[in-house]
């Protein structure tokens, strides 16, 4: 049985200077995964696997072990500017006049996180051919039935090539949030939901960023939506409430702090109550079940996991989790903004709890201990959801700015795991992006260096697509909405239109 510490170092992945074997390079498991997933609606459906989407090109391809240095195309998309010229079983060997140089680097791990290979190569030279110079026409060499050959793609120029600055003072960025601002309206439910916890986060956030009157109406009916959904005495553990309950107090807080609308202060003060009931600060509400099922997690005494949230509230499973502490610490400043009075106890309990599992490096581990070297580091969601929480502190004291650039820094030293995250990656994303934005240096490597991200991403219909991944939470139905939902949040920051970007309070 692993001990508690190990469990940790599990979840969180690899550990400083682990270097994957090569197959894991290639394909994340041994059980086919990815590839073998499926999309159970949405435009994906009738795609056989989770392979990567290259961009607007509408093709998607598989990375195999045995071609280090080609793309294996496994789906073409109908009236797509790949269609009847590239079709399933090509091997895509080069792009742009130049055949691809390096072999894929894929996989989970400091060694491997990113995307040098043919992905990043083919993203270049995709938004190259987008570009003023590019004349709309994207050439592909492909290998087919073992022979050589050229086709040229139209991929036009509606589009054009980011800005240096992008997502900020950009004309592509510009005109990719405009379509997915729609994109989110058009897809809303008639009880004003976007989906997931992760959806209910971002696409209000990013449509009420926007600035735009016109998606007021869609904002409301979302708000109102969370205020539904949040009520006293809740008790849907199945559910794993506390991510609902996270949402809803940031998304009304920004409401409230953006509109003034008084309906949604007894809203907040239920979301409240429920938070602070749920933060686990005594061992009376541990669940007993916990012993028998996570004998290894479970607290040695007092101050083991204080001030944490997991999925529920209280002590249940594994305990809390860094990811929701990080949430609910921001929630306390936001509700904080809005005239909520928060117990300066519990506050700095969740606050303790983030620091006990923060390395010298500002990096967060998944609990309250470090699972690695203090120097070490993996995945950045549950550093990004704790620097903002930190940087938003209501409190003078100077550790909590302090902190929050230590967070982003390690984010620009190390950008390349950005899209590659534990249990929901486009959610680590949002977070990443959010504490990256408090130290400008940091926005921008981080935004450069997954800039082949979001042009492999970027789907024919305008939409954004979910890459493969280590964790496949968000894959499955809708492989669209929450990329689309987080891209177009990100895509706002640069506006500071919300607290949490750097709109000013009084």
């Amino acid at each position: 049985m692993m001990s508690r510490t190990e469990m940790i170092g599990l979840v969180c992945g690899v550990l400083g200077g682990f270097v994957a074997p090569a197959h894991a390079q290639v394909d994340y498991h041994d059980n086919d995964s990815p590839w073998g997933q499926r999309a159970e609606a949405g435009p994906d459906a009738e795609v056989p696997g989770w392979f990567y989407n290259l961009g607007i090109t509408g093709l998607r391809a598989q990375l195999v072990a045995d071609r280090p240095k080609a793309l294996l195309i496994k789906y073409v998309f109908p009236n797509s500017p790949a269609e009847g010229h590239v079709a399933v079983g090509d091997l895509i060997v080069g792009a742009g006049g130049q055949m691809f140089q390096q072999p894929h680097r894929n996989g989970y791990g400091e060694k491997v996180f990113g995307a040098d290979g043919p992905i990043a190569e083919l993203a270049q030279r995709l938004e190259e051919s987008q570009g003023a110079d590019g004349k709309g026409k994207l050439a592909l060499a492909l290998r087919r039935d073992g022979e050589r050959k050229r086709v040229v793609l139209d991929v036009g120029q509606k589009y054009g090539s980011h800005a240096a600055t992008y997502p900020g003072g950009c004309a592509k960025s510009d005109k990719i949030l405009a379509e997915l601002l729609e994109y989110l309206v058009k897809h809303q439910a008639e009880d004003g939901s976007f989906g997931d916890p992760v959806d209910n986060t971002f696409a209000p956030l990013a449509l009420l960023a926007s600035g735009e009157a016109k998606y007021r109406p869609a904002i409301e009916r979302n708000a109102r939506w969370h205020g539904r959904e949040t009520h006293p005495n809740d008790n849907r553990y199945a559910d794993l409430m506390n991510w609902t309950y996270m949402s809803a107090a940031i998304v009304l807080s920004e409401y409230y702090l953006a509109t003034g609308e008084k309906w949604v202060l007894p809203e907040l003060q239920e979301i409240h109550d429920h938070l602070a009931k749920g933060q686990y600060l005594r061992m009376s509400q541990i669940n007993p079940k916990a012993k028998e099922s996570h004998p290894d997690s479970f607290p040695k005494g007092p101050k083991d996991s204080h001030g944490g949230w997991g999925h529920n509230p209280g002590f249940e499973g594994y305990g809390p989790i860094a990811m929701l502490t990080g949430q609910g610490a921001l929630a306390y400043s936001l509700m904080h903004r809005c005239g909520i009075k928060i117990d300066r106890k519990h506050h700095d309990a969740a606050y303790e709890f983030l620091q006990k599992g923060t390395g010298k490096n500002g990096y967060v581990w998944y609990g309250d201990q470090i699972g690695g070297p203090q120097d070490g580091w993996a995945d950045m969601g549950r550093t990004g959801a704790t620097g903002i929480a930190n940087f938003l502190s209501p409190y003078a004291e100077p550790v909590y700015r302090e902190r929050a650039l230590s967070h982003a820094k390690v984010i620009g030293l190390h950008p390349q795991s950005f899209p590659d995250t534990h249990g929901s990656p486009l959610m680590g994303m949002a977070y990443t992006a959010l504490a990256a934005n408090v130290d400008p240096d940091s926005f921008r490597k981080l935004m450069d260096a997954n800039r082949w991200w979001f042009t492999m991403a970027h789907c024919t219909d305008g939409s954004f697509y979910y890459q493969p991944n280590r964790d496949n939470a968000g894959y499955g139905s809708d492989a669209r909405m929450t990329a689309s939902s987080v891209v177009a949040f990100i895509f706002t920051i640069p506006r500071h239109n919300l607290v949490i970007t750097g709109k000013k309070t009084p």
